[in-house]
């Protein structure tokens, strides 16, 4: 259920003196043509060029060791040991060798985007938002990337970090407000460079574009902003050229994370907390987001409050996860809260970063392969014996991959710290990451077990025919052995009579082979019955005659 229209603004004004926002934006990456200059797509941006923004992003473990420092070493700590080696890969010997033990991850970042313009629907001011960060997340073998964006921003009203967080992430708008503009989504977006420069602004208004778009290719349209960011990269349902392309695979809300430092956290009601997990924009002081009824045991299903003390002085840090969103919120005067090198807003965008990224980026993999494994299914004609062998090297193909993604991706425990363990817990069970692991395993299981079974019955249907072959060879055989005993001496023949001779034995003998393999159906009864002591004579005749009358005919067919 979306909340919808312009915020009521509340009562008493509750200022969040740092906010931070990370969008999470998993992609689905379509295969590579067979003629693509490169295997993987990330090689599209180590390529460079004029217009590839993209610059790969060396981790902290390729560079200086006097560089490394100690916020460094506590995320990397903060993880089990197989998780470490996910991560960050494993030491090559030399520094900056990246070629033995690297990672899987590939990370490419763009510098290009300084600002975050935000126009709302209820104010004509719009708003900038400094760009920390925006990155793009590849991981080897698996058809997945991951947009990380991340902004920041000083001394707001709680109500309009509620609708930032409710308005900003949309891929597209789901319906068109009486204005004309778009429904949940931003008035304007715009993306600003360094010197003031507008770079890309969205399109959210433009209804007829994205009501034809969705006519042409049954797939909903990327606002053009968000097209931008992504370049080279291409939206697979458009006319554009392009060696990538990717499409959407999940819902038009960009999952995140957000982060707020307020005076007095204590002072947030239950409402508010909900309406930040849930994002489900600002409301009327004191009201909640939906009823009663569903929030029942919201602080048990959605709160990690291992650190929470609300009628403290310092009230403490109040974690939130509902899976599509997770939130942290503590005191702006609290040192330890605001602390971006060893505190706790370093370690929100440093460890409880991947604590998200990777359950989202394990549920957009088994999508990706669900979406695989319908595809094929839907391009399979039974008919076609082509189509059917691309069948099975394609299932073949995704149970490979699903196995390399269990055994180097997938991770039901990813540290011994009791939040970081929690706070991942809470979010892969929100995200339903389990359940969906487990029904895309049994799919693919039993595809491939239907696969081996039908190679099994080709193979004992091939059996059967050459054992009939082999039994009507037999014949043909001891006939021509029998010829080969001087019962006709053409020894001394000419070379037509011998020709004349070997023609009229292999003709017999070719025409009686070919009616084996033809017959083969019918003759293997035959054979079955002959051999079963508990039929008459009458029966085993009658099943002999079947080989020539249409009962046998309806058994070959």
């Amino acid at each position: 259920m979306e909340l919808s229209s312009a915020p009521a603004q509340p009562e008493a004004e509750q200022r969040v003196r740092h906010f931070r926002q990370i969008l999470l934006w998993p992609l689905q990456l379509m295969p590579l043509a067979d003629d693509a200059p490169f295997t993987e797509p990330y090689e599209l941006l180590l390529a460079g060029g004029p217009d590839n923004p993209w610059r790969e992003l060396l981790d902290e473990f390729s560079g200086d060791a006097q560089a490394f420092q100690e916020r460094h070493y506590s995320e990397f700590v903060t993880f089990l040991p197989y998780v470490q080696r996910f991560l960050y890969g494993e030491s090559g010997g030399e520094a900056g060798d990246r070629r033995a033990g690297e990672s899987p991850i590939r990370v490419f970042r763009r510098y290009d985007i300084a600002f975050a313009r935000m126009s709302f629907k209820d104010s004509e001011q719009p708003l900038d938002f400094t760009v920390v960060h925006l990155d793009l997340y590849f991981f080897y073998d698996i058809d997945v990337v991951i947009l990380a964006l991340e902004i920041a921003a000083d001394d707001l009203d709680l109500a309009r970090v509620q609708d930032t967080l409710y308005r900003f992430g949309r891929a597209y708008p789901p319906y068109w407000d009486d204005d004309g503009s778009g429904g949940h989504c931003l008035r304007r977006s715009e993306w600003i460079a360094a010197d003031g420069r507008v770079l890309a602004v969205s399109d959210y208004e433009e209804r007829q574009k994205y009501l034809a778009f969705v006519s042409r290719f049954r797939a909903p349209c990327i606002a053009a902003h968000w097209e931008f960011l992504l370049r080279p990269l291409v939206f697979h349902h458009s006319d554009e050229a392009g060696a990538v392309r990717y499409r959407q695979i999940e819902y038009h809300r960009m999952p995140l994370l957000a982060y707020l430092a307020l005076d007095d956290p204590a002072s947030l009601s239950r409402g508010d907390f909900a309406r930040l997990v849930f994002v489900a924009g600002p409301g009327r002081k004191g009201s909640l987001p939906y009823s009663d009824q569903h929030l029942a045991g919201f602080e048990a299903r959605y709160c990690h409050d291992r650190y929470w003390h609300p009628q403290a002085a310092e009230p403490g840090t109040r974690l939130l996860s509902c899976g599509h969103a997770f939130v942290m919120v503590g005191s702006a005067r609290d040192a330890y809260f605001t602390g971006s090198e060893n505190g706790l807003l370093g370690q929100f965008r440093h460890q409880f970063f991947l604590l998200a990224l990777i359950p989202h980026f394990h549920k957009a993999a088994l999508l990706m392969l669900s979406d695989r494994l319908v595809s094929e299914l839907n391009r399979l004609q039974i008919g076609n014996a082509e189509s059917v062998k691309r069948f099975k090297r394609a299932i073949r193909q995704i149970l490979e991959i699903f196995l390399r993604f269990t055994h180097r991706y997938w991770f039901t425990e990813i540290s011994d710290q009791a939040q970081a363990r929690a706070i991942f817990t809470m979010t892969r069970d929100h995200l339903g990451s389990e359940q969906l692991y487990r029904e895309l395993r049994e799919e693919i299981q039993d595809m491939s077990q239907y696969l081996d079974s039908d190679s099994l019955r080709r193979q004992a249907n091939t059996v059967v025919r050459l054992t009939v072959v082999t039994t009507a060879g037999l014949v043909a055989t001891i006939t021509t052995g029998f010829l080969g005993i001087n019962l006709i001496d053409a020894a001394a023949s000419s070379l037509l009579e011998k020709i004349i001779f070997f023609t009229a034995v292999a003709i017999p003998s070719a025409l009686l082979t070919g009616f084996a393999v033809v017959k083969s159906k019918a003759l293997s009864d035959f054979l079955e019955a002959l051999s079963d002591e508990r039929l008459t004579q009458r029966q085993k005749l009658a099943s002999l005659l079947a080989v020539w009358g249409k009962k046998g005919r309806r058994t070959l067919r």
